[in-house]
């Protein structure tokens, strides 16, 4: 089955990523607007009982986050994706961190950069059409991420919550 491990922004962000990703987004049904902090790995049903064992302890050694997301961008010309650019900080940095060396599932593919997608799969028209519009709109908020969530993929190509994880909770 496959797995990812992401961070949810509050209702407020989500229905502004939402005005979006209902036109923009292919994957608007399938997801919630997240940050991914480890992207898709397999693990069958022994093996994610370890794996969330081994995020619990990531979880409670890492520090609640400030998510803070002040721009609109893109990875044109390498994808024709649009995001909420989401400003790195030490805690996000060590979390990621945690996440995807020597822990469980492949090493990322991609140089981490946290973002909350908006629009995917466009062509280059359409990329071209709305990224400026898109980046005078803009975005400014700021909030704490406290938690991380476990998530796997359905049949039908949807994710949902496997278990969700406080950050800090020893402490």
């Amino acid at each position: 089955m496959k797995y990812g491990i992401v961070a949810f922004p509050s209702k407020k962000l989500q229905d502004v990523a939402n005005g979006y990703r209902k036109r923009y987004d292919p994957h608007y049904a399938l997801i919630t607007p997240h940050m991914t902090v480890k992207g898709v790995f397999e693990a069958d049903d022994k093996e994610i009982e370890h794996v969330a064992k081994a995020i619990r302890e990531v979880a409670n050694k890492n520090k609640p986050f400030e998510l803070n997301v002040s721009k609109v961008s893109t990875f044109a010309p390498i994808t024709n994706t649009i995001f909420f650019k989401v400003t790195e900080n030490d805690e996000l940095l060590a979390l990621h961190k945690d996440l995807n060396e020597d822990f469980f599932g492949n090493a990322p593919e991609y140089s981490f950069v946290p973002h909350i997608t908006i629009a995917q799969k466009l062509s280059s028209g359409e990329h071209d059409d709305i990224i400026g519009q898109l980046k005078m709109v803009g975005v400014d908020h700021t909030e704490i991420i406290d938690r991380i969530h476990l998530l796997y993929q359905l049949e039908d190509g949807s994710w949902t919550v496997y278990e969700t994880f406080r950050l800090d909770e020893e402490n």
